[in-house]
């Protein structure tokens, strides 16, 4: 395990956003509600027991029975959903959607970072329960963002035509993706439990919901994870008042709009549209539109008075669907949550909600970045310390890389600071001589100066160019692992899926090195 871990700050792979977050930056702190730290998470406590009713676990603890009827689930899991009926229970929640086999290996870091968060808070606080949750994205519809997923540099991915919300699609045609993924796994114990996950998991279950919440099910299935479908009727009667609210006086639309003028120095993640709800049905997700006072579902012949939108709100509350701004809230309302765990991007669309959350009076989760890792095999970190290579400098660009491994391989100085320097000293006694004597000279040695100092850095970069000639070789096995544990110059774990490096023990270690309130990269051994 190396030692030099690099924070996520100094890392590079983050926004401006989230390591002004991380940094807790004065300007940004009104966007949340309490910073990540295990003490914050007794006043968190406090005011949420305040604001979530018993009849809402009621609600909850049914409606997760219902949805797990026809799965066997582990007994911790039983116990977790039967302990959120008790006014001493709180959830951590992760969401993520429903990637084909998972998509990239870091759909395992949110949930694993979600059950290790809770073991710490059992820990600090053992009068209280604390429940793993994870949310499954069933009602998105972009089907393309999760129709593939990578293995050993091939993307394996299912063609097919979608509509409508992508928990309710059929698995049909995957029996194909399953024999390309199989070609692809190979022979081996560890390559016959992933064929046997997948066919269970993807041709045994009718629609794409059952199919993740197998997997996710059978891949934690000791460590009590509960698993929530957002698309059920029971938990959008919950959310009723907030979808009538949404659609009358469209407050989100306001308070995210203000937020976002806040955010004027940092990129914005998301943004709010009027009614931030869309109409659903099996084949159908679409935005509803507010056009002369008629409410119509964006690209169909669907419209509604106000009286008859706010019955169907009150008769079939399942026919909404929150957007991206409206999502959370949904999630808060119906889950006694104390934070989510999420990415980068999650995390800086989270920060814009915040005011959303106070006009609508539902307390603001605690927001915590996921963890990280670097899967590295024994052969890959000997040849990181056989190359002399730190963790923090893989995590350099590719130029700054070898840019910085050449001039320590060269035998001589490659910086010319000193010259330069020297240079620049010599042109301001000269420049000093020509303010004495004739002004209209000192247009010419400054001329002069910046000609000589370019000149000396075309001469370090020429010479910079010659040595990684004669170092090429050794600097081509440096370009080639940090590819490896980099592929297209990116993270990992945005990438790979977790098949490419499964072995029994890999949940487990990736469980037990999870701490989301540490903020650094770590590094996991196969």
């Amino acid at each position: 395990m190396p030692t030099d871990c690099i924070s996520y700050q100094k890392s590079g792979y983050f926004s401006k956003l989230i390591v002004d977050y991380l940094d807790e930056k004065p300007e940004i702190q009104s966007l949340y509600h309490r910073f990540p730290t295990l003490e914050n998470f007794e006043a968190q406590i406090n005011e949420k027991s305040k604001n979530f009713s018993l009849e809402n676990r009621l609600v909850l603890v049914e409606a997760l029975k219902n949805q797990n009827q026809n799965v066997t689930i582990s007994a911790n899991t039983q116990s977790n959903i039967e302990l959120l009926k008790s006014e001493n229970t709180y959830t951590i929640t992760t969401g993520h959607q429903l990637n084909l086999f998972t998509g990239p290996i870091y759909f395992l870091y949110k949930i694993a970072s979600t059950i290790n968060l809770c073991k710490q808070l059992k820990e600090k606080y053992p009068q209280h329960n604390f429940v793993p949750v994870y949310w499954m994205a069933t009602e998105d519809h972009d089907f393309h963002e999760i129709n593939h997923f990578h293995l050993k540099d091939k993307k394996i991915k299912w063609t097919r035509e979608s509509s409508g919300p992508v928990g309710r699609l059929s698995t049909e045609g995957l029996n194909q993706v399953f024999e390309e993924f199989s070609d692809a796994i190979g022979i081996g114990e560890n390559a016959k439990f992933l064929k046997e996950l997948f066919t269970k998991s993807y041709l045994e279950h009718s629609n794409l919901a059952d199919a993740t919440r197998y997997l996710a099910n059978e891949l934690f299935s000791e460590e009590g994870l509960v698993i929530i479908d957002g698309d059920d009727a029971t938990l959008k009667t919950l959310f009723a008042p907030y979808i009538k609210e949404e659609l009358i006086n469209q407050n989100s639309y306001k308070e995210v709009s203000k937020t976002i003028e806040h955010l004027k120095a940092y990129t914005v993640q998301v943004n709010p549209r009027e009614i931030n709800l869309f109409y659903i049905e099996d084949h159908l997700r679409e935005r509803i539109i507010f056009e002369n006072n008629i409410f119509k579902v964006n690209n169909t012949d669907i419209q509604f008075s106000e009286t008859e939108i706010l019955d169907l709100v009150k008769n079939s509350p399942e026919k909404f669907s929150p957007n991206v701004i409206l999502r959370p809230l949904y999630q808060e309302v119906i889950l006694p949550n104390l934070a989510y765990i999420g990415g980068g991007g999650e995390i800086a669309y989270w920060l814009e909600l915040k005011s959303n959350f106070e006009c609508q009076n539902v307390t603001f989760p605690i927001l915590i970045l996921r963890n990280s890792f670097v899967v590295a095999t024994e052969k890959q970190i000997e040849k990181i310390e056989k190359l002399q290579i730190t963790w923090s400098e893989l995590f350099l660009t590719q130029d700054e890389l070898i840019h910085q491994k050449t001039k320590e391989l060269s035998v001589f100085k490659i910086d010319f600071t000193e010259q330069k320097t020297m240079l620049q000293k010599q042109f301001t006694a000269l420049l000093n001589i020509a303010a004495q004597t004739d002004k209209s000279f000192m247009g010419a040695v400054k001329a002069q100066e910046a000609k000589q100092i370019k000149g000396l850095e075309n001469l370090e970069k020429r010479l910079l160019k010659a040595e990684k000639r004669v170092h090429a070789e050794k600097l081509e096995r440096i370009i080639h692992l940090q590819n490896e544990l980099f592929p297209k110059n990116s993270l990992q774990e945005r990438k790979n899926n977790f098949s490419e490096f499964y072995s029994k023990e890999i949940i487990n270690t990736i469980v037990l090195l999870s701490n989301p309130l540490k903020t650094e990269f770590k590094t996991i051994k196969i």
